[in-house]
C-alpha cells in the first residue's frame, strides 16, 4: 500500500516539473530573422566588404551630346603669315631667330639681290624720262599757244608725257611691292613681317639663295594668343551642335586642366569615306601654354543652361533588359532603384528619370551589393 502510494507521489512530481519547464520555454521570447523589404541590402559598419563600395553625391552636370572626339590644335590662319622673298637673292645679316617676337614692318634677313638693283636703276631711269617729258611738253605748250609750234607736234608732247608718267608709276609700284623705298640705289632687300606675331618656323640660313617660287616659305609668324581646333565630327552627329556651342579640351601635356574653346565655323561638305563633317573652333591662349600641331581629347558641350544627371557606367547593371543603380538611404542601407537611361557614351551616361540630386549613388560595387541581396534573403540573415 505504501510502495503504491509514493509511486504516485513521485508520478504527480514528474508531471509537475514537466509542466514548469514548457511554461518556462513558453515565456521565453521568440528571436526570429528581420530581413530588409525585397529591393534593399544591408552592410553593417564593420563589414569589410564596405571597402570595395564607392558613393558619390549626384549632382547636375553640363548635359553631354557625343563622345569624346580628337581634334588638333592649328594656326589661328587669321593671324598667321607665311613670308617668302618675292625676289630672288642671298641671304646676308642677321636672320631672325625662332621663337622671336616680332612687331609689323620688322625685319627678318637681308638678301643681297642684283633684281632689286635692276628694279632701282629702271625707277631712276623712269624719273628721269618723266622730268624731261614734263619739261619738254611745257615747251610745246608754251610754243603751241603762241602759234609756233603745230598742233601735231603738242599732242606727240602729251603723248609722250603720259606714257612716261605710266612708265615711272610702274617701277614706282614695282619697288613699293618689293618693300623697298625709292631713292636708293644699292642691292640690299629687306625681308620684312606683315603681321605682329611670334616666329614659329624658319627654313633660311646664312649664305642661302632665295627665289620667289620656294615651295616652303622662309618664315612663319602667328600671333599664339589666339588658336584654332579643328576636329572631325560623325554625321549623325553633327545637328548636335552649332556656331557658339562650348567645348572642352583635355591636351597629354597639361592632363588635370581643361581648356574653352568655342565653335567658328561647320563645313557644308561631309567626307564620304570617313562619313564626317569638318568642324573649327576658337582657342584661347593667352597664356601660351598650347602649341600648334597638339592633339586635344575634346568634349563638346551642350548650352549652359541645359544640365542632366551624368553616372558612370560602372554604377550601372542590367537585368530583365532593364537598367538599375543601388542609392545609399542611411545606416548603411542600399536600396536598389530602376532607371532609364538616355545618351549612352563610352565611360558614363545620362540619366532621364530615377534619380535626384544630392542622393548618394554606388558608383564602385554594384554588382557585389546584388549578390549580397540574393544571400540575404536566402539565407534570411543580413550581410555580415
Amino acid at each position: 500500500m505504501k510502495l503504491h502510494l509514493v509511486i504516485q507521489l513521485a508520478t504527480g512530481l514528474l508531471c509537475l516539473s514537466l509542466l514548469a519547464c514548457q511554461q518556462q520555454n513558453n515565456s521565453e521570447p521568440q528571436h526570429t530573422a528581420v530581413l530588409p523589404p525585397a529591393d534593399e541590402v544591408i552592410l553593417r559598419p564593420e563589414s569589410p566588404k564596405r571597402q570595395y563600395i564607392g558613393e558619390a553625391v549626384i549632382e547636375l552636370v553640363q548635359r553631354p551630346l557625343m563622345d569624346p572626339v580628337t581634334g588638333k590644335i592649328t594656326y589661328d590662319e587669321i593671324r598667321t603669315a607665311r613670308v617668302s622673298s618675292p625676289i630672288a637673292g642671298r641671304v646676308i645679316g642677321d636672320i631672325a631667330p625662332l621663337g622671336a617676337p616680332v612687331r609689323k614692318g620688322d625685319t627678318l634677313a637681308v638678301l643681297d639681290s642684283p633684281d632689286l638693283g635692276e628694279a632701282q636703276s629702271a625707277y631712276a631711269a623712269a624719273v628721269a624720262d618723266l622730268n624731261l617729258a614734263e619739261r619738254n611738253f611745257q615747251r610745246i605748250q608754251e610754243l603751241y599757244e603762241n602759234g609756233i609750234a603745230p598742233r601735231k607736234e603738242h599732242e606727240q608732247a602729251e603723248d609722250n608725257l603720259t606714257r612716261t608718267r605710266s612708265e615711272a608709276e610702274r617701277a614706282r609700284l614695282k619697288l613699293a611691292n618689293l618693300g623697298a623705298r625709292p631713292g636708293r640705289m644699292d642691292n640690299r632687300f629687306s625681308l620684312r613681317a606683315s603681321i605682329p606675331g611670334t616666329v614659329t618656323e624658319r627654313n633660311i640660313n646664312p649664305g642661302m639663295e632665295v627665289r620667289p617660287d620656294l615651295v616652303a616659305p622662309l618664315f612663319v609668324i602667328s600671333d599664339l594668343q589666339q588658336l584654332w581646333v579643328q576636329m572631325d565630327i560623325f554625321e549623325k552627329d553633327i545637328g548636335q551642335i552649332h556656331i557658339g556651342t562650348k567645348i572642352v579640351l583635355k591636351v597629354p601635356a597639361y592632363s588635370g586642366r581643361n581648356f574653352n574653346a568655342t565653335v567658328s565655323y561647320i563645313s557644308q561638305v561631309v567626307d564620304e569615306s570617313s562619313r564626317t563633317v569638318k568642324v573649327r573652333c576658337i582657342l584661347p591662349n593667352e597664356d601660351g601654354r598650347l602649341l600648334p600641331s597638339m592633339f586635344a581629347a575634346i568634349d563638346v558641350q551642350s548650352d549652359a543652361g541645359d544640365l542632366a544627371i551624368v553616372v558612370p557606367l560602372t554604377a550601372l547593371f542590367t537585368e530583365n533588359e532593364s537598367d538599375w543603380v543601388y542609392v545609399n538611404i542611411g545606416d548603411y542601407r542600399y536600396r536598389r532603384r530602376p532607371v532609364k537611361v538616355g545618351l549612352r557614351l563610352k565611360d558614363r551616361a545620362v540619366i532621364l528619370e530615377g534619380l535626384k540630386p544630392g542622393e548618394r549613388l554606388v558608383v564602385h560595387g554594384a554588382l557585389l551589393l546584388r549578390t549580397e541581396q540574393d544571400t540575404e534573403h536566402q539565407t534570411g540573415e543580413s550581410a555580415p
